[in-house]
């Protein structure tokens, strides 16, 4: 894996607080404009630019995206981005603490990421290797936003085959003194970044990445894409970059990315709501739920699935425990995860449900948002069944990958999500 440092753009350290937002495909236009409200250094001016506008303002409206370089711009003027004055890596922490809803019985995690600019050829290549599928429009959308820019805003979330000797150079960065360390009052996740500016210590770091053979896209396919694009246009514009580095690689031929080792890292469950029964009653639908799945009613209290291949129903004020019978599974990468045998024996095979992309009598809730979440759009009448899934984990992740197979639309979310705005990556 080919990546290097960069002169990144970022706040000076006691904005760094009110200049960070969360990623600007995690919330809505209207969400971002009520963070946003009285806080004009907030990121969202430049990543959700709409919010510049009269409410309503569609975000992909024409006068959205130079309103997302002039804030930029005007971002740097005002002091509230500052770029480095030489190439640095960085060191990104996000901690979940011990009181927090998602610590694991009680107790919370830290994960902590590399930030780099990392090749787009590595990308292009596979090196960097994906597990979805992208849209075409939001590659577009991402695309304009990196181009009007000439920057990439916001990083891509990279998983990596942990090393120890790189655990050990980023345990002795974080042994010294933060540049950045506050606790988002949204969310509640600690975010803590380290400066890592000594040039032995980056040349170690640049040799140790290199003999690693791949990387993994976690979050950020549509930004990964957008940049090898954005790359492929101004090569072949044949543009004239100002800031090179020692090999004479254009700048605009890395992309921003903050890079995790896979141990640190945790799945959450992506669970799934549905409309309607397919013309079915609760009785017609749990009988032949019963073809494929040991069905067990476990009263009104949520129940959580336990393991792989076991699955939670909500229907009807009552919870059930679906165990898939052998023989409805296979040990592929794709045909073991139980986002497939729900798809499959669920989905599409009762319920009808064939395009889990278009089809619009079903919804998708990340497991940031619990359990509680599903039972409540059930029981307010919106929904009419709600099923949770047993989370995937990062080997059927890499797996996946590693086979250049595509995961099923919906299948991951990673939390905590990696903050907007702490480092920008400019592309000259």
């Amino acid at each position: 894996m080919r990546i290097k440092p960069f002169r990144g753009i970022r706040p000076p350290r006691e904005l760094a607080a009110q200049v960070s937002s969360r990623p600007y495909d995690v919330l809505s236009s209207e969400e971002a404009r009520r963070e946003a409200e009285g806080n004009p250094m907030s990121l969202y001016h430049i990543i959700k630019p709409e919010i510049n506008f009269s409410p309503g303002t569609d975000e992909h409206d024409e006068r959205v995206y130079p309103c997302a370089a002039e804030q930029f711009k005007l971002f740097r003027e005002k002091g509230w981005l500052v770029q480095d004055k030489t190439e640095k890596y960085y060191v990104y922490a996000q901690s979940i603490p011990d009181s927090h809803p998602l610590a694991i019985n009680g107790k919370g995690r830290t994960q902590y990421g590399l930030v780099v600019a990392a090749w787009v050829d590595d990308y292009m290549q596979g090196r960097i290797k994906k597990h979805e599928l992208t849209r075409r429009d939001k590659e577009d959308d991402r695309m304009r936003h990196v181009r009007v820019n000439n920057a990439n805003i916001e990083p891509v979330f990279f998983a990596y085959p942990h090393r120890s000797d790189l655990d050990a150079i980023i345990a002795r960065v974080v042994s010294g003194e933060p540049e950045y360390d506050f606790t988002s009052e949204l969310d509640g996740f600690r975010h803590t970044l380290w400066v890592i500016d000594d040039a032995a210590t980056i040349a170690t770091i640049t040799r140790i990445v290199a003999a690693i053979p791949a990387m993994y896209i976690a979050d950020g396919h549509h930004r990964s894409a957008a940049a090898a694009r954005v790359c492929e246009e101004l090569k072949m514009q044949n543009a004239k970059c100002k800031m090179q580095n020692e090999g004479g690689t254009p700048e605009y031929e890395y992309f921003l990315a903050v890079c995790f080792p896979d141990n640190q890292l945790y799945v959450m469950d992506y669970n799934r709501v549905v409309r309607d029964l397919n013309g079915m009653t609760p009785e017609e639908f749990l009988q032949k739920l019963s073809e494929n799945f040991i069905v067990e009613d476990k009263g009104t209290s949520i129940y959580r699935p336990e393991a792989l291949h076991t699955f939670a129903l909500y229907l009807g004020k009552h919870w059930y425990k679906l165990t898939a019978k052998p023989g409805t599974y296979t040990d592929d990468p794709i045909g073991v995860l139980d986002v497939t045998v729900s798809s499959n024996l669920i989905l599409d095979k009762l319920l009808g449900i064939k395009d889990l992309r278009s089809d619009k009598r079903i919804d998708f809730v990340g497991g940031i948002r619990g359990l509680q979440a599903l039972q409540d759009r059930v029981d307010s009448g919106e929904m009419a069944m709600a099923l949770a899934l047993y989370p995937v984990t990062m080997q059927q992740i890499i797996n996946i990958a590693d086979s250049g197979q595509i995961m099923p639309p919906k299948t991951t979310w990673f939390e905590p999500k990696l903050r907007s705005g702490l480092v920008i990556h400019e592309l000259v």
